[in-house]
């Protein structure tokens, strides 16, 4: 399947105690860019979540953002230090003594001195993490990839119906071919006619010149290239080959510098003005390959 670089995924997962929300945003890229903004609680995964990816995704720039909430009521405890509290009042003992102060402290004041109490976060199993976390990315994985399919049909279909009107073009340019050739030996018979009034006597300086005229005009290996390129993008979209994006972007360059050449070659109006027409669906083609994974 052809599939874009353009996607987007999202999914929730909830056991009741734990909330995972994965989104992903693509576009494109020359390669595959993966950029991961997530809690801190869960950096531990980034490898793990980046091979997930990379399973499903071949290239693009990905953008993915991961939200996390835990549900549980018991997810901070709050810890007593002893020791430090002991010494806290020892110092302020001291205090009283030397200085001849009055010592008011009380329980509800000490609790509040740096690190007597102390509130941290409950350790979690990280296998319990992960497994919550990557039911969200596979969905989340399924839906972007969902959507890359989708708009990569439309664009393969599109692109189809471009290569038929190329080959229109280049079919127009091989029977316009030896028309011109015709058309330039009647234009030099009628202007030998009209200076000298006998064209035997010409015949052969005729037939030279438009050999000449000919063999300068001539695209004919272009045209079969060029439609050998044309033939060739339309069966790599039919295939059901992965990653297909380079390739395409390769023979599209070709296409171009055959379309480039047989438009600097063109002799005749008509010509010319179907070969800008080919070199304007070419870079039309090119553009939205750029987005072809």
């Amino acid at each position: 399947m052809i599939k874009s670089m353009t996607g987007f995924g999202r999914c929730e997962i909830s056991d009741g105690e734990r909330k995972f929300t994965v989104e992903m945003k693509g576009v494109n890229h020359r390669y595959l860019d993966i950029n991961i903004r997530m809690p801190k609680k869960l950096n531990c995964f980034e490898t793990a979540i980046r091979s997930l990816i990379k399973q499903s995704i071949i290239r693009g720039k990905v953008d993915l953002f991961v939200q996390y909430e835990d549900l549980s009521e018991g997810q901070m405890s709050l810890r007593y230090n002893e020791t430090l509290a002991k010494e806290y009042l020892f110092y302020l003992k001291q205090m009283e003594e030397k200085l001849s102060l009055e010592n008011d402290i009380r329980v509800s004041t000490l609790s509040r001195y740096p690190e007597v109490l102390i509130m941290e976060e409950q350790v979690t199993d990280e296998a319990e993490l992960w497994n919550g976390l990557k039911q969200a990315m596979d969905g989340a994985v399924e839906r972007f990839v969902a959507t890359r399919g989708t708009e990569g049909e439309a664009l393969k279909e599109d692109i189809l119906v471009k290569l038929d009107g190329m080959l229109e073009y280049v079919a127009f340019i091989e029977e316009r071919s030896p028309q011109i050739i015709a058309q330039y030996r009647e234009k030099m018979e009628n202007k030998v006619k009209e200076l000298l009034g006998d064209t035997q006597l010409e015949e052969g300086r005729i037939a030279a010149e438009v050999v000449i005229f000919a063999d300068k005009i001539c695209t004919d290996e272009e045209v079969v290239r060029l439609k050998s390129h044309i033939l060739h993008m339309k069966e790599t979209l039919n295939s059901r080959e992965a990653g297909i994006g380079r390739k395409l972007d390769f023979i599209a360059q070709e296409m171009n510098r055959e379309a480039n050449t047989i438009l600097s070659k063109a002799n005749d109006l008509d010509v010319s003005n179907v070969g800008i027409n080919l070199k304007t669906e070419i870079e039309k083609v090119r553009e939205q390959i750029q987005n072809i994974e």
